[in-house]
């Protein structure tokens, strides 16, 4: 085992200091195991109640803060996030073990929701009046208090900005859980934004499930948010349900793409590939599951393996690598066992791609591509999660559509066609947060869209004023005359 030289210690952030813990737990490197690249701090739930304790002390004054004031600091944290991204970047690719452009793509995607949430406020806080002979009424929008965060190790950065800036803006304060797979980038880069607030107003702490529990179940927290798998969702709901708090759940998906019959195959390949294997395939909106008319399926499968064999698999910093390992071992023997029960079902399992050598050690696979998949196989119901998808045959637009709503998930979709209108038509059709048409990955997301799920994949939105407004209560004022 080796640390490196520079792998820093961090603790939890209450108030404006790292504080020191006696208990720290070793983050390695998913693609050099031996490598510790940071150690972070254990939390208890008494870790969780000194920071709730103090968001809610700084909540008092905080929400008093002028809307427009609170917005001019996003636009400082944006400064300091985008600033801190030459340097940080390469620690979370050492945490997470995606590529280094998928760091920096992080940061910048979390410096724009910074700066998008900042300039929604002017009219946001602007009350809806009713003046008559009777009576006078005001609508009013009020910040709700204490808001618990929890995020995954996948993006984390930018995960953490669609919940800390509508947050913050609308004059809420908040404490964070970050994944104990990717927590000290995170940190760091919000220690800095912290010395720009009140004391109090940010906070993180970090730890296992109890820490979890401790947080989402916390009396003085009055909002969750949460981006995770539907799992640990229903134990969140569960545990906010003693106090009745507030939910926003950005969950997993199994994300159809659709492609029909007048699609062209290329100018589709050119764009699909970035929404299939971008971060090993794991993210929560990658495309998942793919279908194809029958009367093309051979060519397009064809054409997509010839593709996918031109990738490497390596280290997140080697500039040869296409796409680096997935994050820890749970996930890897996960994909790695449903690969090995794909293969012994009938279907056609394809390895493809290559190893380089920076790939010795560590959590890496190879993309595969699994021909001839059955619509009902498993590979195709459920979120698989990494750098495994299946190419599935379908006979008619009517059928492609069941097909494609019959899951338990609902959070993205796509349909590639060289006809906009009918995309658009399939696209009305499917049951899905958001459904794109000729793009699905990360080119497809607009901070003017709102994003989350249907189904088990979530409840509320994020981005824009759609995810501000999940962070306030409406306060309705009537005088009678």
């Amino acid at each position: 085992m080796t640390t490196s030289q520079d792998a820093p210690t961090v603790g939890h952030l209450i108030g404006h200091e790292l504080t020191d813990t006696g208990a720290y737990a070793e983050v390695r490197d998913p693609g050099r195991l031996d490598d510790v690249v940071a150690r972070v701090a254990v939390g208890t739930p008494e870790d969780v109640d000194a920071a709730v304790r103090l968001a809610h002390q700084a909540f008092g004054s905080w929400r008093r803060v002028p809307a427009d004031e609170r917005a001019q600091l996003l636009l400082k944290a944006a400064d300091i996030l985008i600033g801190s991204a030459g340097e940080l970047a390469p620690l979370l690719v050492r945490e997470h073990g995606g590529m280094l452009w998928e760091a920096q793509t992080d940061f910048g995607l979390g410096t724009g929701v910074l700066q998008h949430t900042a300039g929604l406020v002017g009219g946001f806080f602007e009350p809806v009046r009713y003046d008559d002979e009777t009576s006078f009424i005001s609508v009013e929008r009020v910040p709700r208090g204490v808001v618990a965060a929890i995020v995954p190790w996948n993006m984390p950065v930018v995960l953490t900005m669609m919940k800390l800036a509508p947050a913050l803006v609308t004059g809420n304060t908040l404490v964070l859980k970050p994944s104990p797979f990717a927590p000290a980038a995170l940190t760091l880069a919000l220690h800095r934004i912290a010395r720009i607030l009140p004391e109090g107003v940010l906070n993180v702490v970090h730890g296992n499930a109890d820490v979890g529990e401790a947080l989402v179940s916390h009396p003085l927290v009055r909002k969750v948010g949460f981006t995770g798998g539907t799992e640990t969702a229903r134990h969140v709901m569960r545990s906010a349900a003693g106090t009745i708090k507030n939910l926003t759940l950005e969950l997993g998906g199994n994300d159809p793409a659709v492609v029909l019959d007048d699609a062209d195959t290329e100018a589709t390949l050119d764009r699909m590939l970035k929404g299939v294997f971008t971060r090993s395939g794991q993210i929560c909106f990658a495309v998942k599951r793919i279908y194809v008319p029958r009367s093309r399926y051979e060519a397009f499968a064809d054409a997509f393996c010839a593709r996918v064999e031109g990738y490497a698999v390596g280290h997140g910093l080697d500039e040869d690598a296409s796409f680096g390992p997935l994050n820890n071992k749970a996930q890897f023997d996960k994909v790695n066992d449903l690969v090995e029960s794909t293969r012994t079902s009938g279907a056609k399992v394809l390895r493809l791609g290559r190893k380089l050598a920076s790939a010795e050690n560590g959590y890496y696979i190879q993309p595969h591509v699994v021909r001839e998949a059955a619509h009902d196989s498993l590979i195709s119901c459920c979120e698989q999660f990494g750098p495994v998808v299946p190419l599935i045959a379908y006979d008619d637009e009517d059928q492609v559509v069941a097909w494609a709503n019959d899951s338990d998930h609902g959070l993205g979709s796509s349909v590639w066609t060289s006809d906009i209108e009918r995309g658009l038509a399939l696209a009305r059709r499917i049951e899905a947060g958001s459904t794109f048409v000729n793009t699905h990955s990360f080119d497809s997301l607009d901070l003017r869209m709102p994003f989350g799920g249907v189904k088990q994949s979530g409840t509320g939105r994020e981005f824009g004023e759609a995810g501000m407004k999940e962070y306030v209560e409406e306060h309705s004022i009537r005088a009678l005359k």
